[in-house]
């Protein structure tokens, strides 16, 4: 388990700001948290040093890029053993239709965000990438019908 890191006020005043909106220039985020620029641009070098910030992501709109149908998939694979999750992890994460794989506790091994054009495409998934591999037991398919992002993440105490 990871180490957490100890964070202040302007550590935790420039993680929301930073998770709102990671376009935000050391300028304007500076004159937010009320320090120089220079001490927040060393702050947010602290903090992607230390592990805390992993990086910066673009999101897109499934739907404009043609992949309109969102899913969860949970599947079960058996035998539940490293020789065999090793390489279906692999070749999940490379499906371009992918969003996000989950390690699962329960009857269930992984949890599958997926994202596809249609029914149609769906199905084919299902069947042609992961009920077709000899290990998966079981794939159940829940629709998403519709999501919301949540606040900003912060340490326990810190809302």
């Amino acid at each position: 388990m990871a180490e957490s890191v100890v964070l202040d006020p302007v550590d935790l005043h420039l993680l929301r700001l930073l998770q709102n909106d990671a376009r935000t220039t050391y300028r304007d985020l500076a004159a937010q948290v009320g320090v120089a620029p220079s001490t927040c641009l060393d702050r947010v070098a602290r903090l992607r040093r230390s592990g805390v910030i992993l990086g910066h992501q673009l999101r897109l709109d499934p739907a404009k890029l043609g992949r309109g149908l969102e899913a969860l998939l949970l599947v079960q694979v058996r035998p539940h053993r490293r020789e065999l999750v090793g390489p279906f992890v692999e070749r999940i994460r490379a499906l371009p239709e992918s969003r996000t794989v989950f390690h699962l506790t329960g009857p269930d091994d992984y949890l599958v965000h997926v994202a596809v054009a249609d029914m149609t495409d769906l199905q084919r998934l299902v069947l042609d990438e992961f009920t077709a591999r000899r290990e998966v037991a079981r794939v159940e398919t829940r629709l998403i019908f519709q999501q919301w992002d949540c606040g900003p993440l912060l340490p326990p105490g810190h809302a």
